[in-house]
Order: C-alpha cells, then structure tokens, then sequence
C-alpha cells in the first residue's frame, strides 16, 4: 500500500522488481530502499530493485536504516529528496514507516515546520511520537 506523505512524496512496504513499471508509470522518478538486504526471507535484493529501477528509467537510492535513523541517513534522504527534483519519489522498507520518519526527519532539517512535519505524519497514518525528539 503506497501512503502518501506530500504531492510528490511516498512510502510503501517491500516492493517487487516487477513493481518498477508500474511504479514509473505512475509518474515516480525515484525509488529510496531504506532495507538492508537480507533482513526477511524472500526479500528482493538492493541490487535486484536497483536493475528494475535503471531499466524504467527511475533513480535509485539504497539508503538501509538498521537500528534507528542516523545522521548520514538523514543526510542521503535529504540528497534522494532535492534529486528528484520535481518528480515524484517513493521509498520504502519493510511497513514505510522507516521511510516516513527518515523522510520526515530529512524534511526538517531541510526547514519544514515541526508542525507541517507531525501533520504530514498523522495524515498518512503514522504516529509522530517515535521521533518527536528528532522534529
């Protein structure tokens, strides 16, 4: 399930190399993976997605958060974020929600409000309270 964070960002669970397509032709220029390979049994590789992702045209970040959104994940979402430019991006991992707190993090120190941040949270259904601290 594909959740939407602002116009031109979102966040899904795993998807498959056969997703791509659709992906791209729903107007998405970049795909973020916020998974480390390896982490579930029957996970498609970064490398796997990555090659899906170059043959439909999309840019492809493989940004893996293991324990916790770190300074250098939030730095990469940020470069992922001003690279798609005025495109659309998705990212994901195993649920989305590494993704939306990696974004909104990134989205914060970018500027946005704490507000705008928690709100953009909230609307796509994720609970702000983890990474309050953070915002």
């Amino acid at each position: 399930m594909i959740r939407q964070l602002d116009e031109r960002t979102c966040v899904s669970g795993q998807i498959a190399a056969d997703h791509v397509g659709d992906l791209a032709a729903q107007g998405f220029t970049v795909i973020v993976n916020n998974r480390p390979d390896g982490e579930e049994d029957g996970q498609p590789s970064a490398s796997t997605i990555e090659q899906a992702a170059a043959a439909a045209g999309l840019k492809y970040h493989h940004i893996p958060i293991v324990r916790g959104i770190g300074p250098s994940d939030v730095e990469a979402m940020e470069e992922a974020l001003a690279g798609a430019g005025d495109g659309k991006l998705l990212a994901f991992c195993r649920s989305g929600t590494r993704s939306a707190y990696a974004i909104a993090v990134a989205r914060r120190r970018s500027g946005a409000s704490p507000d705008e941040v928690e709100r953009s949270l909230s609307d796509a259904g994720f609970d702000p309270g983890p990474i309050a601290h953070l915002l």
